[in-house]
């Protein structure tokens, strides 16, 4: 068998399967070489989803008619003057996008100086790999790339191509995150004559509003954080605007849009506290990082990098986000409001099902609600001032006091204002100057305690509260053997237990905060979320779901009644915790409700 050097068309038409993946991969290329080159507007025209046509026009640096004939020639680039591939300060540094587009389309480079008003624009075509000669050309300052039946040269890869549409909402994508990294940029999408996007320069914000959407604009949080001259900035949403997907989180490093595994889990961990399984946060992360200490020559589509310090990017990923959202403080998204106003309708039916004080508990996602046992309504809508104790944990003096027949006009100055009733003997109503507000009262005060066990721990420890007379849970012997395993660090978390035989446990101290509660229940969801964990874990770096599971059994249910001291409260309690907007599951835990949108309810706006 003879080896020999292949053809330098075939050779370029093997690079463009790495980098030229699908007409997507070409607008990429050629948008971030107008970038590069400077540019202040770049329009993109498709037709057929790229696949017979797409140009990209600038109005960038140009080139000359010398430059233009280089500029084709594989690994012909400018973005290396010192052959340095340490220190890439371009998206573009490899040389292979043009020739490999080139290799297998009808390729037209059109440009003209913009530095040389007397210089005129000059042509060149590369039709499946082969040079034309320069020609003149009547072109404006800047450069307008032409990409003609793609993949023709290489018809394995375009019977692989997607439909029109598929096509042309991969370029969008692209278009979109460049945009975001680049707002001082206007960007134009035009696909078979129709505008697909029309992005004029903007501020960061204001142009992921234009991304993104409304509702993340609301709802975003600022992020800054800098730490041995690595910046990150950006926004994040809050909790309570979650999706389904995590298509709408976008990391950027130096500008480059990218792809990668340690920045999805710093998020991840971040919001670990705040949502539930499934949902995912929005935002858009901005990492600044000297270009010696992250590897961007990974791969020739670029879409991952490699760090030099990886424990250090996420310390300060995670910190960022944990920063900004305890900034929030107690606030929750305005979509919340929304959605509740869009659920008001008038019944359609009269067989509809009622209301049975017990809907949690047949929602799967709403986890570790055991034992709970709803109280239907019983026509009172006011709370019984010697029904309930005080509340665990919520020892403050209230900063208002509620009565059944009228609420202190001071008392509404607060955020949440003051306690008027309790409904189903679930959620409390509270009045504000300018409207109404919704407490879910176990979702809230379950926050509350998780909170404020988080905090007892980083203290010293979770104060403790003996039993008169221990409670014994009996449970199969591999559980108990799991619980006596975790003895020590349950204790650090204020559960004290003991062996009582075989297939038992004694329970000796409970965490202070927790009050009354089901023991049996809490320590049977313990042994399980112990084998959910596995050995290899301790249950400190599993704390959030230690503590959410005994928060969550050591709350106010539904289904109790309130006094009106124990709601302002639980309301004042709300105002001074952070991330008290959302339960330990993502949702959130009040609903406001603006006067004027009230009215808008009755037909008075």
């Amino acid at each position: 068998m003879l080896i020999r050097h292949l053809p330098e068309t075939l050779v370029n038409q093997i690079a463009a399967g790495e980098v030229i993946e699908r007409p997507a991969a070409a607008v990429k290329e050629l948008v971030e070489n107008s970038i590069d080159a400077g540019a202040a507007r770049i329009e993109v025209f498709i037709r057929e989803g790229g696949a017979s046509l797409i140009a990209v026009s600038d109005d960038g640096i140009g080139m000359t008619a010398e430059e233009l004939a280089v500029a084709v020639d594989r690994h012909a680039t400018s973005k290396l003057p010192d052959d340095d591939l340490v220190h890439i300060a371009s998206l573009g540094f490899r040389g292979e996008a043009l020739p490999s587009i080139g290799a297998v389309s009808r390729l037209t480079l059109t440009s003209r100086p913009r530095s040389d008003n007397k210089a005129d624009a000059a042509s060149i075509t590369v039709d499946g790999g082969k040079k034309s000669k320069i020609s003149p050309a009547a072109h404006q300052a800047g450069t307008k790339v032409e990409i003609r039946d793609l993949f023709y040269a290489t018809p394995a890869r375009l019977k692989f191509l997607k439909s029109p549409r598929t096509e042309a909402q991969n370029i969008r994508d692209v278009i979109e995150h460049l945009a975001m990294a680049y707002p001082d940029i206007s960007f134009k999408l035009v696909h078979d004559d129709k505008t697909v996007l029309d992005f004029p320069a903007a501020p960061q914000l204001e142009r992921l509003q234009q991304v993104m959407g409304r509702e993340f604009a609301e709802n975003a949080l600022r992020i800054e954080a800098e730490r041995d001259g690595i910046r990150l900035t950006g926004y994040a949403g809050l909790p309570t605007l979650n999706r389904g997907t995590s298509q709408y989180q976008y990391f950027f490093v130096n500008g480059r849009p990218v792809k990668d595994r340690l920045i999805i889990g710093a998020v991840r961990g971040a919001y670990m506290d705040f949502l539930s399984y499934g949902r995912h946060p929005m935002l858009c992360l901005f990492l600044h990082i000297p270009s010696d200490l992250v590897d961007v020559n990974v791969h020739p589509a670029k879409a991952e990098v490699r760090f030099q310090d990886s424990a250090l990017i996420r310390g300060m990923i995670v910190g960022g986000l944990k920063h900004a959202l305890a900034e929030a403080g107690h606030r929750a998204s305005t979509t919340v409001a929304g959605q509740t106003l869009q659920s008001f309708q008038a019944p359609t039916s009269p067989s509809a099902i009622p209301w049975d004080g017990e809907y949690r508990q047949h929602q799967p996602s709403y986890k570790n609600m055991k034992g709970m046992a709803g109280a239907p309504y019983t026509g009172s809508y006011y709370y019984d001032k010697n029904a309930a104790s005080t509340l665990p944990g919520l020892e403050a003096a209230p900063g208002a006091r509620a009565h059944e027949s009228e609420v202190q006009v001071e008392a509404t100055d607060f955020p949440l204002g003051a306690a008027c009733a309790q409904i189903h003997e679930t959620y409390i109503v509270a009045q504000t100057n300018d409207g109404l507000v919704l407490v879910d009262q176990h979702a809230a005060h379950e926050r509350l305690v998780y909170e404020r066990m988080k905090r007892d721990l980083a203290s010293g420890g979770i104060p403790r509260q003996p039993l008169l007379l221990p409670e014994v849970v009996e449970m199969d012997e591999p559980s108990v053997e799991r619980l006596l395993s975790r003895k020590g660090e349950l204790e650090e978390l204020g559960l004290s237990i003991e062996s009582f035989g075989p297939g038992a446990v004694a329970v000796q101290e409970i965490p202070a905060l927790l009050g009354e509660m089901n023991i049996q229940q809490l320590v049977r969801d313990l042994a399980d979320d112990i084998v959910t964990f596995g050995q290899t874990m301790s249950l400190k770096e599993k704390l959030e779901e230690v503590c959410s599971t005994m928060a969550c059994h050591g709350s106010v249910r539904a289904g109790r009644r309130l006094t009106a001291d124990e709601m302002n409260a639980l309301l004042r309690q709300m105002e001074r915790t952070p991330h008290s907007g959302q339960c330990n599951h993502g949702r959130p835990t009040y609903v406001e409700l603006k006067l004027h949108d009230i009215e808008k309810l009755f037909g008075r706006r």
